[in-house]
């Protein structure tokens, strides 16, 4: 073969793979940073890009759409010493590739762990019940406290949600546990001001019927008076028919009260009665 043909051939290949390092196409999305011997140099956005070949390199390609990081589900300690299981997601942005890659070794384990400590830290000020209804601001406070943190990474936090709180099986059985007596008392409260309500009823029942047995027995002994006072009007004469008609009428009363009672099984009339009646009737005529 020869040997011009040769080195012709290796020239070719030389060119095609010089311009192939150094011409680099950069998708959407990405940032790529270039370094030069060792050094940063640029960054290379989307679209066409030439570099020098052999001296400059890609250190890194930085995806700058939103990043979603999910931080795994971790158990943290409220203020009054109840545990409760918490996970969260944050959705991040890198809009300055440089300090990204040059100003921290991972920002997505970075983020992470900031996002772990800063809940355990915002729970940790909170009693269970508070935690666990507060959602929304641990959330408002999670963002705002790390916000700041990751500007210095190059880093924005456009939303970090939190996907779960819950307190932990053990603590879940326990408060299931206090709701079952919450439920017994409650009952007990409700039989209890049941019966006391019963009873004052009862008692004011009590009371009306006597005062009502109290206004019938008035108004009979003001009857009583009155038919008294009638009495001793009628007789005040010589003539005292009235005064026996009345009380030959309650001394049959009487007898027959005496015949009608449920036990009474002889009738024991007096000796005088047919004196007393015919008395009465001569004294009616």
């Amino acid at each position: 073969m020869n040997p011009s043909l040769i080195v012709v051939g290796l020239f070719f290949i030389f060119v095609f793979v010089t311009l192939a390092k150094g011409i680099r196409v950069v998708p959407q999305g990405e940032e790529w940073i270039i370094e030069r011997l060792g050094k940063y140099a640029e960054t290379f956005m989307p679209g066409l890009n030439i570099m020098i070949p052999y001296i400059d390199r890609v250190s890194q390609k930085v995806v700058t759409k939103d990043v979603l990081l999910d931080v795994h589900e971790q158990e943290v300690i409220t203020r009054d010493n109840a545990v409760i299981l918490t996970n969260a997601i944050a959705f991040v942005k890198v809009t300055d590739p440089v300090k990204a890659v040059y100003g921290i070794v991972n920002f997505a384990d970075a983020i992470r762990n900031l996002i772990s400590t800063t809940l355990r830290s915002i729970v940790g000020e909170m009693d269970l019940d508070q935690a666990l209804s507060s959602r929304d601001k641990i959330k408002a406070r999670l963002r705002e406290s790390i916000a700041d943190e990751v500007l210095d990474w190059g880093l924005t936090v456009k939303s970090v949600e939190i996907q779960d709180i819950k307190p932990s099986p053990s603590m879940q059985k326990a408060m299931e546990l206090q709701a079952a007596a919450e439920r017994e008392r409650k009952a007990a409260v409700t039989r209890a001001e049941g019966e006391k309500q019963a009873a004052i009823l009862q008692a004011e029942a009590r009371l009306e019927s006597a005062k009502r047995d109290a206004e019938a027995q008035v108004m009979l002994a003001e009857a009583s008076g009155k038919a008294i006072q009638m009495i001793i009007a009628a007789t005040s004469t010589s003539n005292d028919t009235p005064l026996l008609y009345l009380l030959g009428e309650k001394y049959i009363k009487a007898l027959g009260q005496m015949a009608a009672a449920p036990n009474a099984k002889t009738v024991l009339l007096p000796a005088d009665l047919q004196d007393s009646i015919r008395g009465f009737l001569g004294r009616v005529k």
